[in-house]
């Protein structure tokens, strides 16, 4: 790898981090923030969380296929500039929003802007080979990691100062690294290889018709979804849950996303590559739905808060499954195609976390009367997300052994067709 594109990614990998500490910082704070807002206790106000953070993602499934199709057309590097920059004035916004409403329309702006993680996840397979592009992705997870430590740990520290601290704190990261990006960033996409802007494309129903072009793997674009589906139940409920069952602060819910994300950051960043080199994409994706599996069933089972600590590192080698998955079907795309494809994979990530925390939060609050009872019933959502985890690995072998059955037939076929030739050109 090149200077420029070592220094290009080191740029990528400090705006994907500065998204997830955005995405993060809010978290500790948004139970109190939304209880405040709408003057209910906060598991009352529980019911409420999952539309603001569904309204995000519903702006970002809008916007990732326009986002990634506009970087197609014009480069990488004014897409992201514009994002960062859009992110920031609207954190600034979030600041001063006096109601639940302004919150949800300031949470929609962030949406729209947040999906420059299209463009940056297509800008690193711009600049990746098929020997580094599944570390590289692997990267990507590990900045989110990282971001997911810095965040919650700053947003649970800046909140003992006031709710909304946390925001004018990320308006400030997101305008720092637009200007670092303004002065450093060069473009990824050289203009040869750019191609025409298509309004039907640029949709997310036009994006998500675009996986009828990678018809061998099709079948992860659904099994994508359904991990994220799963993993939702941790995003969205782990705060309201380690308050209810555990009785934890909203310090404590900081601390404990920080080890998320450092946990997260150590496996991404530096064991993702080494693992899939080792078992290759296939058993990488495999073992980590078998592990998404276990640990999500196992986190709804915990009778004490500081086993949660235990199981975090365990449920950070489940993220070996994303950049498995964008590693094989990036192999399959042009490159005039990268923002595109990863347009669809942020559109499906985006559906995931419009229906996910709704889903999750409904299923949280209405088990809240039973876990009165009994308290295992909070981890509700986390036994869903371990029957969704197990559907998404049948699915996942399903995929994988249809492969692999083609690929021997067509195999076969080369080699019937390689004797019979022989046999042609044998004298009788």
């Amino acid at each position: 790898m090149s200077e420029k594109q070592t220094k290009g990614l080191i740029f990528i990998l400090i705006t994907i981090c500065i998204d997830s500490i955005g995405l993060g910082i809010i978290i500790p704070s948004l139970p109190s923030l939304i209880a405040d807002a709408t003057h209910l206790s906060i598991n009352e106000s529980s019911k409420y969380s999952g539309v603001v953070l569904a309204t995000y993602a519903l702006m970002q499934f809008l916007f990732s296929p326009l986002i990634g199709n506009l970087s197609d057309r014009y480069g990488r590097r004014p897409i992201i500039l514009m994002s960062l920059l859009g992110l920031g004035l609207d954190y600034v916004f979030m600041y001063f929003a006096p109601s639940l409403a302004w919150l949800i329309i300031g949470r929609a702006v962030s949406g729209m802007f947040g999906a420059s993680f299209t463009t940056a996840a297509a800008y690193i397979a711009d600049i990746s080979t098929d020997k580094n592009r599944a570390q590289n992705f692997g990267l990507i997870g590990a900045a989110f990691g990282v971001g997911f430590i810095i965040g919650p740990a700053i947003g649970g520290v800046s909140s003992e100062f006031g709710l909304r601290v946390p925001f004018m704190v990320a308006a400030f990261l997101s305008l720092a690294n637009f200007v670092y990006g303004l002065i450093f960033l060069k473009e990824s996409l050289p203009v040869t290889d750019r191609r025409k802007f298509e309004l039907s494309r640029a949709n997310p129903i036009g994006a998500i018709k675009q996986i009828v072009r990678f018809p061998k793997y099709r079948g992860l674009f659904v099994v994508t979804f359904i991990v994220l589906l799963s993993n939702m139940a941790i995003h969205s409920v782990w705060n309201y849950y380690t308050i209810a069952r555990f009785g934890w602060e909203t310090k404590d819910v900081g601390i404990s996303l920080a080890v998320v994300g450092v946990c997260f950051g150590l496996v991404q960043g530096a064991m993702a590559g080494p693992i899939v080199k080792r078992m290759g994409e296939k058993g990488a994706a495999t073992l980590g739905l078998v592990i998404l599996s276990v640990v999500t069933l196992g986190i709804g089972l915990l009778p004490y808060g500081w086993m949660m600590y235990v199981i975090i590192l365990p449920y950070a080698f489940s993220g070996i499954v994303d950049p498995s998955i964008r590693s094989l079907v990036s192999g399959e795309a042009k490159n005039n195609e990268q923002g595109e494809l990863q347009g669809i994979f942020t559109s499906l990530m985006s559906l995931a976390e419009m229906i996910g925390p709704v889903f999750m939060m409904w299923i949280f609050y209405k088990s809240v009367p039973f876990a009165e009872k009994n308290s295992v019933f909070y981890g509700t959502p986390f036994f869903v997300a371990a029957l969704l985890a197990v559907i998404a690995l049948i699915l996942l072998r399903y995929v994988f052994s249809k492969i692999a059955f083609k690929a021997n037939e067509a195999l076969l076929d080369e080699a019937l067709e390689s004797e019979s030739l022989d046999s042609e050109k044998s004298p009788h």
